[in-house]
């Protein structure tokens, strides 16, 4: 959904806001009346009444009608979640104890989902990171020219991880050969979880030299892992439904169906994911159609160097996104700060 190249003045833009989130709050239409009255808009009611039909005319806002008032259209909404990505409301501490989960990242995902769930009142969901184990069966390092080096790594279901990497300078060709027979005898002949093979690549016994080398194609390694990221944990749905239970029936039965479609749903997560940032999708903005009634807010979590999952929200268009945001981005930031600590144990 593009926005369109408005002429919005910042008192359109203060009306246009004033309109959405009367409406978050009330559910009615908004008219020139409200404004005055709720939101002290020392304006005439003539000139609210004339932004907001110049909101209307521009597609920002709608008339229906059976009342005087405008609501929000879709386009209304997603000029109005860009405002507040644009502003940077900051996390608010997230009100969760991810310490007396146990040492198990799912279990820090479920009590997250739901503290979310309960604080928006919204449907909340997070991808889980790859946790889990591959039997590594080999490891080769080649030097295909002085500054480039190929790696791959074959695992005992016959998967091949390949990566080519170009350094700024030549690459010793006996830190290559230490590397491929250090990384069979620490890594290969059983299975290994990703946090092993990060230990093992980060040794603080290791030549300075060495580590740089194995930090600079560690990278291949996430290939092999990311067949375990497919787990999802869902917390709150009946609080969503009961949001929706006033649309239309069909679309509540296929938006049930889409969320009991995990590889659905990781696939929005993933579209959504913008490193760290939060990202607003509203109605017609999902690929998926049954999401359409729904916005969907997403977050990173992850290391400092690579994002390992999303958490999100999903509710009704009329949601209130200031909050939705402020939570998802407390949540991912909670959940960065666990697995920070867990994945560098």
């Amino acid at each position: 959904m593009s926005l369109p190249d408005l002429d919005i003045t910042e008192r359109r833009q203060q009306v246009l806001r004033a309109v959405i989130e009367e409406h978050i709050s009330s559910g009615q239409p908004i008219g020139s009346k409200t404004l005055v009255q709720n939101r002290g808009f020392e304006t005439s009611a003539s000139t609210l009444r004339y932004e907001l039909a110049w909101l209307e005319s521009v597609g920002l806002l709608g008339h229906p009608h059976t009342s005087a008032g405008r609501v929000p259209t879709e386009l209304g909404y997603r000029f109005y979640a860009g405002t507040l990505l644009a502003e940077r409301i900051a996390a608010q501490p997230f009100e969760v104890q991810l310490t007396e989960a146990s040492r198990e990242v799912d279990d820090a995902l479920r009590v997250t989902t739901e503290a979310l769930s309960q604080v928006t009142s919204l449907l909340a969901i997070a991808s889980a990171p790859s946790v889990a184990e591959v039997d590594i069966r080999h490891i080769e390092i080649l030097s295909l020219q002085p500054q480039v080096v190929m790696m791959l790594v074959i695992s005992g279901t016959g998967a091949v991880a390949k990566r080519v990497f170009a350094f700024d300078g030549p690459v010793d060709p006996g830190l290559v050969e230490w590397s491929r027979e250090y990384l069979n005898e620490t890594l290969t002949g059983g299975l290994i979880s990703e946090r092993t093979v990060r230990r093992r690549m980060e040794d603080p016994d290791l030549p300075v030299r060495e580590r740089d080398f194995l930090d600079a194609i560690a990278p291949v390694f996430h290939e092999l892992f990311e067949a375990g990221a497919d787990r999802l944990v869902v917390g709150g749905a009946s609080r969503l439904m009961s949001e929706l239970r006033a649309q239309n029936q069909q679309e509540l039965t296929q938006l049930a169906s889409v969320l009991e479609e995990r590889a659905v749903m990781l696939g929005q997560l993933r579209a959504a994911l913008r490193g760290d940032s939060v990202t607003v999708r509203i109605g017609e903005e999902h690929e998926e159609a049954a999401l359409r009634p729904v916005a969907m807010i997403t977050a990173g979590y992850g290391l400092s160097h690579r994002t390992l999952g999303a958490v999100s929200v999903i509710g009704p268009v009329r949601m209130d996104y200031a909050q939705a945001i402020v939570a998802v981005r407390g949540a991912a930031a909670a959940l960065s700060a666990y697995v920070e600590d867990v994945y560098e144990e």
